[in-house]
């Protein structure tokens, strides 16, 4: 015990080596935000000055302890000991921003101030790209300070999946700008829409804690109805679409710019093959009389037919193609539509043999050409040209 009385006593009259300071002034964060809470620590064990109570430093205007911006302070700013005799000082500042509209609605959406004493009490403006400066005066003379960075960034908007299935999704919102009140939960709004409903909708996202700065919102989505409230109208296959405005972007732009962030998922991208009933094909001339023996004379139309089982309209693209017996495709073709819920619709598409022999006709209906998702398993039938 003698032996760290005697430590104690040498950190305090020790001659101050600037690059090893023996009192070390720590935050919880490398860089905040313009309205977070900064979590301020000093180790000072030279500064426990009764073992048997919480001390103080700081409170004073002799060895003072400073919070400041570039333009704003708080002094003298109180700390106090973590425990008895712990020699650790703790206090606490919520940045306040200065006036700004953050979503765009025309109204300022901070309170800018700056008050308190510590060691939890104080409120601190602050700019876009500035610092908070906590200076200690540890002795006579004996300044020692911390510097951190003040800076908005630009935020990010994601979805949890990158395809759902036809229920809900997720859609997560981090910007750290937007945690306006680091004591309470924040919401921000987010426009969710879809390739069915363009005009869409806008969640509430709900700040996952206090203080995070990530924001989360949930969506249902329906087929058999139209948006309202959380719930989207989206058929599989569509596009969903997440968007937030962002009004608080670093350097180089201005404080007067905004910025769209974006993010996109797909419903039911791999739609079930039980979605679309393809019922099989058979063969007509022009005039509609049904074919059962086939010439290089003839125009054969190649009708097939297919159902919407679903309670909602399906986009289509059905795909003829015709191989000869060597399985050469000689005829590929398709017609691109919709079907209305539980229609029934017959698709017609033209041949005309040039050589006779054996072909191969096979039909496909996928959601589009592009995605080449199917909808129904694949049809083929036989038929000899003479």
């Amino acid at each position: 015990m003698i032996e760290v009385f005697v430590l104690l006593l040498s950190m305090t009259f020790a001659e101050t080596d600037y690059n090893n300071p023996y009192s070390p002034i720590i935050t919880d964060k490398p860089a905040y935000s313009w309205t977070e809470k900064i979590q301020m620590k000093i180790i000072a064990p030279s500064w426990n000055a009764d073992r048997h109570a919480i001390d103080s430093i700081g409170g004073t205007d002799e060895h003072s302890i400073k919070i400041s911006t570039r333009e704003h302070t708080l002094e003298p700013y109180r700390f106090t000991e973590t425990d008895v005799n712990s020699g650790i000082f703790t206090a606490e500042v919520i940045l306040t921003g200065f006036l700004h509209d953050v979503d765009g609605d025309g109204k300022f959406d901070t309170m800018p101030r700056t008050i308190g004493s510590g060691p939890t009490s104080g409120f601190l403006e602050a700019d876009r790209d500035s610092a908070v400066t906590i200076s200690f005066e540890f002795a006579d003379g004996i300044v020692l300070t911390e510097s951190i960075p003040i800076r908005w960034s630009i935020g990010t908007i994601d979805f949890s999946e990158s395809e759902y299935p036809d229920d809900s999704a997720l859609v997560t919102v981090v910007d750290p700008d937007l945690n306006l009140n680091p004591e309470a939960l924040n919401h921000i709004p987010i426009r969710i829409s879809s390739d069915s409903d363009v005009a869409g909708i806008e969640i509430d996202a709900i700040e996952t804690s206090k203080d995070s700065g990530v924001f989360v919102g949930n969506i249902s989505f329906t087929q058999d109805r139209a948006t309202s409230g959380a719930i989207l109208y989206a058929v599989p296959g569509d596009y969903i679409h997440a968007q937030y405005d962002d009004y608080t972007l670093p350097e180089p732009y201005s404080t007067s710019d905004s910025l769209s962030v974006k993010a996109t998922t797909r419903l039911d991208m791999d739609a079930p093959l039980s979605r679309v009933t393809n019922s099989g094909i058979h063969f007509t001339d022009g005039s509609g009389r049904q074919l059962t023996e086939f010439s290089t004379a003839d125009q054969i139309q190649i009708v097939g037919t297919i159902t919407n089982k679903q309670e909602f309209p399906q986009p289509f693209v059905y795909i003829l193609q015709v191989k000869d017996e060597r399985g050469t495709t000689v005829s590929l073709s398709w017609i691109g539509s919709q079907a209305a819920a539980h229609q029934n619709l017959d698709v017609s598409q033209s041949w005309k043999p040039e050589n006779s022999g054996a072909y191969k006709i096979e039909t496909f209906v996928w959601s589009s050409l592009a995605e080449s998702s199917p909808l129904s398993l694949p049809l083929s039938v036989s038929l000899f040209v003479r």
